[in-house]
């Protein structure tokens, strides 16, 4: 195979690039499923800034994820993640890479129409180890907010405050 600028060839680039997506997906369908212990596995090796709050781990992100997020009737946040624009960029040598990729969250309750309720970038880094690529720290920024008074613990002006000082 030809090498790539990086001294990666096309296979190992796309290999490691459906691995991430694969991750960022895995997330997603996690989050809007109520597993948050799933999340926190994700997360295990990982950094995690939320809008200026940093927590890690397997145990600091369960915890975050637990006491900042609804769950309804269904155990679950109602919601539904949407990614687009995924950009990876992999390293050269092949063991670390970074992505920026949009979120846009809809969410519907008893209490709430279907609607999005906020979108942003996850700004992602990721290492491969013993073969396999995992989290190694996640940047969520907040671009739109509509109504999260159904998804986050708090009210929206402490969201969009947080957001004005993170």
């Amino acid at each position: 195979m030809t090498d790539l600028p990086d001294g990666l060839d096309i296979v190992e680039r796309l290999a490691a690039e459906r691995a991430i997506h694969r991750l960022l997906s895995t997330y997603t369908h996690r989050l809007d499923n109520g597993d948050f212990d799933g999340v926190a596995e994700l997360f295990q090796h990982a950094e995690m800034d939320v809008l200026g709050n940093v927590v890690a781990g397997r145990d600091g992100v369960r915890k975050f994820v637990e006491m900042g997020l609804q769950v309804h009737a269904d155990n679950t946040p109602r919601t539904w993640h949407t990614l687009a624009n995924v950009l990876v960029d992999i390293a050269p040598g092949g063991d670390k890479a970074t992505s920026a990729s949009y979120y846009t969250v809809h969410q519907q309750t008893d209490g709430l129409r279907l609607q999005p309720i906020c979108t942003g970038k996850y700004l992602d880094e990721f290492e491969r180890h013993e073969g396999q690529w995992r989290f190694a720290r996640r940047t969520l920024t907040l671009h739109l907010v509509g109504d999260l008074s159904h998804h986050v613990k708090g009210s929206n002006e402490e969201v969009v405050s947080r957001r004005a000082t993170a």
